[in-house]
């Protein structure tokens, strides 16, 4: 569902309120809104662009202009009456479109362009007037080029408009080619996310990158590929050998960094952002091959997993909240893991704590899996709630398929002195085994055996206790 704009800024908007103006016909559709009212606004509007426009001419100089206060509460009004679909309509009627591409084209006032972006995101949420913006090729490469913005919250609502359009299967396709055409895009949004301390701007340029990713293969194979092709970078003054050549990479890593602590939905992102990369073989070459050779990737992923996400004193049902992310990240560990064994940065002794949060995802997974089952026996769901708990348990089952496939590599690699080691710590107990066990067999019987015969090494009474509980892992004789 798409999200209507609603931002924290002024009163309600006015109203065609009176008589003679209700009977004048001056309300706009079924709302109470005045049609006079918003097309003065619009008259203004134009006025400002010619005003600014003159003075540009006179000063030969472009220097940032401001709002005066009276023309900045009219036209924020207008952006919060453009939530409503019959103003939408009136405005797109009164060719508000177009005087938004003058804005564009020449305003220097960041608050202003801001503000015809944010009111263009709200028009954008009604499929018909999305589907003229997105077809206005004009108006489309004008938006583009605000993601070179200096200005975050332009960036913002740019972003946000662009997201708006991609979540809309009748136009995403243009505005995917639009961008695959205009290789300025990525060190713009690579630019964003690996300099930008805006956690909000962030999350938004996060889930725009994440929707072009999961919509077209082909344009995250490009960037993945990419260097800096022509940089439209924020500062004018750089020369282009002096603008850095972004790799896609360590630009979704920094972000994810800056996001770590304040936004749980951004870092979700992020994380399937780097999931996606992984999907082809590009990508996993990309995370692996990096200048420090995937350790970063690896470090973030590993603290994610060991010490914030499903850890020892949250209860069981977290895993329902965090299965997407967990999801995510644990996809990455495996592909790295398995291209990456040799190095030093996952070799066995190191992975312990990794393998005791596996088996306590999966413990979790179990006991959630326990009282669903229980309060579905006791409350007899309807057909549609039935649905949903299908729905729920389909993602928990991605999660413990990724889970368990991470888990049965890393138990296969270990030796007596690595499972030595995760007794002591208490990664490891018979419980925990019995768990892993459970959960692996029969599809990853021989890394739980090549596992046991390790185990048998450093605790045998250990590993015949589990011989009995799983009696098919008993030696051939």
């Amino acid at each position: 569902m798409l999200d209507f704009w609603k931002m924290d800024r002024n009163s309600s908007p006015p109203s065609s309120d009176t008589e003679d103006e209700q009977a004048a016909g001056d309300s706009i559709g079924n709302t109470v809104y005045s049609k006079h009212w918003l097309f003065s606004i619009l008259t203004k509007l134009i006025e400002v662009i010619s005003s600014e426009k003159s003075d540009s001419n006179s000063n030969h100089e472009e220097v940032q202009t401001e709002l005066d206060e009276e023309m900045e509460n009219d036209i924020c009004k207008m952006w919060d009456m453009s939530m409503d679909e019959d103003v939408a309509l009136f405005l797109q009627e009164f060719n508000a479109l177009d005087i938004f591409m003058g804005v564009f084209a020449k305003s220097k006032c960041p608050r202003l362009i801001e503000i015809c972006v944010g009111i263009l995101g709200n028009m954008a949420c009604f499929q018909d007037i999305c589907m003229s913006i997105s077809k206005d090729d004009n108006l489309g490469q004008m938006l583009l080029q605000h993601l070179c913005d200096s200005d975050s919250p332009t960036l913002l609502e740019t972003s946000r408009l662009l997201l708006t359009c991609l979540s809309q299967a009748e136009v995403a396709n243009i505005w995917v080619e639009r961008i695959r055409e205009n290789p300025s895009v990525y060190d713009c949004v690579c630019f964003i996310m690996s300099s930008s301390t805006n956690v909000e701007l962030l999350v938004k340029v996060g889930e725009v990158v994440d929707k072009l990713f999961d919509l077209d293969e082909e344009l995250m194979l490009n960037w993945i590929k990419n260097g800096s092709c022509q940089s439209v970078g924020q500062s004018t003054d750089d020369s282009p050998e002096e603008r850095p050549d972004f790799k896609i990479v360590p630009c979704v890593l920094e972000a994810a960094k800056q996001v770590r602590s304040d936004n749980p939905e951004g870092i979700d992102v992020y994380m399937h952002i780097l999931q996606l990369l992984t999907t082809v073989d590009e990508g996993i070459q990309a995370i692996v091959q990096s200048p420090d050779g995937g350790r970063e990737t690896w470090t973030l992923l590993y603290g994610l997993v060991c010490h914030e996400l499903c850890q020892p004193d949250d209860p069981p049902i977290i895993i329902q909240e965090q299965k997407s992310v967990l999801a995510s990240i644990l996809s990455v560990l495996s592909a790295m893991f398995a291209s990456q064994i040799q190095q030093e940065y996952v070799k066995r002794r190191k992975n312990m704590p990794l393998i005791g949060s596996l088996i306590r995802i999966l413990q979790n997974m179990e006991d959630c899996g326990k009282r669903s089952s229980d309060n579905a026996k006791k409350s007899q769901p309807k057909d549609t709630e039935k649905l949903g708990t299908v729905e729920e348990d389909f993602h928990l089952k991605i999660l413990k398929d990724i889970c368990c496939e991470l888990l049965s590599n890393m138990l296969q690699e270990l030796t007596k002195e690595n499972i030595l080691e995760g007794l002591k710590q208490g990664h490891l107990n018979e419980q925990k085994c019995f768990c892993a066990f459970q959960n692996l067999l029969p599809l990853y019987f021989t890394s739980v055996e090549s596992f046991l015969e390790a185990l048998r090494e450093a605790d045998q009474t250990l590993a015949d206790s589990l011989e009995k509980r799983f009696p098919s892992l008993k030696l051939q004789t």
